[in-house]
């Protein structure tokens, strides 16, 4: 598979999506030593759940509505309330996915799984913490010991382009679907996340909740193929049962939260940026320690290069980290199922009981503005290049040093509150961050 190992894609290098700010060029080996994609050494909780099985430490079991999806779902930690349910064809199993037999996709902060009815295979990533995004699937049949089979060539089709900042990753995509599911894609598509404004989001999934009269493009088909985005949008709004759309019943929830939507949109993306800085930083080093070797010079000083491959990207994910672009609520978000109880239950809390993981949901996402994820396996294993110049720019933004238009929609209250958090649930933080505790 190695002639679908090597990435060359065009991606932003500022904070917008391709094509809303200058594009660079990224060039990526996943073979190179400073990434080793490909290679067999991987620490994903898909991964590690697989030695469990293979040592008979654990036994997945099989039913017949769902093969082994109950089971996956328990040894991963994967909550049956973040089930959302997308019915455009936009998975190799697209010949089982309609309006009427939509794809269930299953996340945590670390995995992502999806389950089709009657499909051949469940379709899982996790995220390494060196790596990124690994692919796997998992036969639905019954066998002794059942195996995750690492997908490179086939995911890297979609999951290592433009749309995943030129890395192996994730996407939330939102298309105009036809009456059968088929996204007429001569209208174009979105990708989303917490930036996007609503009226772009949710084409081709259902969604339950009410966002008031924000319009989006869930719950609804394009009557008129050849004009798709004439499509009404009103008729999909505040759907809080799918009961008269389609039948949940093969399903483990008869919900599609919308605010689990909302965060299965920013973390694909926050997980995404997060590999892309690891993988420019990794490999900016090795180009600088092979040209120190070449030229004789001492390690240490950085080429204004190697500086640019690092600081650029990391100021990106201090950017989304912090919410600095999120598309503002316009009326109050309210789900369905206890996506949002049991997601915020899951802390970690200062000693006031505040959390990353609080919601707002009247103005914004989140009460407290920046990313629960900064708290993953996958942020502490990016380079302490990185991670130095990441805490450095978050202290003067969070300290008030940083009053820049970037950060504007942060108010004293929110910078205060969110270092205080920091400064009590995240392990690790340099000790200027203690500065005035």
């Amino acid at each position: 598979m190695k002639h679908w190992t090597h990435l060359v894609v065009a991606v932003t290098l500022a904070a917008g999506w391709p094509g809303k700010a200058q594009v660079g060029s990224f060039i990526a080996d996943l073979d190179d030593e400073a990434l080793q994609y490909t290679s067999q050494d991987v620490r994903d909780p898909v991964a590690r759940l697989q030695e469990r099985i293979d040592r008979g430490d654990v036994r997945l079991e099989f039913t017949k509505d769902h093969g082994y999806l109950e089971s996956v779902l328990k040894f991963l930690n994967l909550p049956v309330s973040s089930q959302t349910l997308v019915f455009s064809k936009t998975s190799f199993q697209l010949t089982k996915i309609a309006p009427a037999t939509p794809r269930a996709l299953y996340f945590n902060d670390d995995v992502y799984l999806g389950f089709v009815q009657n499909g051949d295979v469940m379709e899982m990533s996790a995220v390494d913490p060196q790596k990124g995004a690994i692919f796997y699937s998992l036969d639905q049949k019954p066998v002794e010991k059942p195996r995750f089979v690492r997908r490179v060539g086939e995911c890297l089709q979609c999951h290592a382009s433009p749309n995943t900042q030129g890395i192996p990753g994730h996407q939330v995509r939102s298309v105009y679907p036809d009456k059968d599911g088929q996204p007429l894609l001569t209208a174009g598509f979105f990708l989303t996340d917490h930036r996007s404004p609503f009226q772009e989001r949710w084409g081709g999934w259902y969604v339950t909740g009410t966002t008031g009269r924000q319009a989006h493009l869930g719950n609804v088909f394009a009557k008129d193929p050849s004009k798709p985005e004439q499509l009404n949008s009103i008729d999909g709004l505040n759907v809080t049962s799918l009961k008269e759309i389609v039948n949940t019943t093969p399903y483990l929830s008869p919900h599609s939260d919308v605010v689990a939507l909302l965060v299965l949109e920013h973390q694909t993306q926050m997980h995404n940026l997060i590999t892309r800085v690891g993988y420019e930083a990794r490999l900016a080093l090795s180009h600088q320690k092979i040209m120190d070797e070449a030229l004789g010079r001492e390690p240490g000083e950085w080429s204004e290069t190697t500086r640019r491959r690092i600081e650029r990207p990391t100021e990106i994910l201090l950017r989304y980290t912090l919410f600095a672009e999120e598309a503002p609520l316009e009326a109050p978000v309210k789900g369905t199922s206890q996506f949002r109880q049991e997601f915020e239950a899951l802390g970690p809390r200062d000693h006031q009981g505040r959390s990353l993981r609080q919601m707002d949901l009247q103005k914004r996402m989140f009460r407290y503005p920046c990313s629960y994820l900064i708290y993953t396996a996958a942020f502490d294993a990016l380079p302490p290049e990185v991670q130095d110049r990441f805490y450095r720019r978050l202290w003067e933004v969070l300290s008030g040093k940083d009053q820049g238009a970037d950060y504007a929609a942060l108010s004293a209250a929110d910078r205060k509150a969110i270092l205080e958090i920091l400064r009590d649930t995240k392990p690790g933080l340099p000790a200027y961050f203690r500065a005035g505790s």
